[in-house]
């Protein structure tokens, strides 16, 4: 298994950053790295994300959790488990605010080969967190 992860640290109720972390329509407006999302983020769907370290990309993504302001997971990747994405979000409230962690994990018999042509998405997703972040405290 491999993965990226974020925190943060985020200066409003877990209520106010789940609404961000749902309203996929405005994700480029505070992720630079985002080109856009289609769909509607909610349990079940299948969105698309579009990204700029993959220009022109889609990454077709499923819904596969949805516990309002606490978790949500999209999972995404190839048929028959051979290579597979499971993105994970979690708010937990700490008194004023919310700590916000995003992790995802990679996994399956192509996790090899496949991983060598994945970029250091570190960046990307420290950015996720911190525009994540500017825009639920404003």
């Amino acid at each position: 298994m491999k993965y990226f992860e974020a925190r943060s640290s985020i200066n409003a109720s877990p209520e106010r950053v789940w609404a961000v972390l749902t309203d996929g329509d405005r994700f480029p407006q505070w992720d630079s790295g985002i080109d856009r999302v289609e769909g509607k983020i909610e349990p079940g769907a299948t969105i698309k994300l579009f990204v700029k370290v993959n220009p022109g990309r889609a990454f077709p993504l499923k819904v596969t959790e949805f516990a309002p302001a606490r978790r949500m997971v999209f999972t995404g990747g190839m048929p028959l488990g051979l290579f597979r994405g499971v993105r994970t979000y979690t708010l937990q409230p700490n008194g004023s605010g919310t700590d916000f962690h995003m992790r995802e994990e990679y996994t399956g018999p192509l996790l090899g080969m496949i991983w060598k042509s994945i970029p250091d998405l570190d960046p990307s997703f420290q950015q996720f967190a911190r525009g994540l972040k500017a825009r639920s405290e404003s």
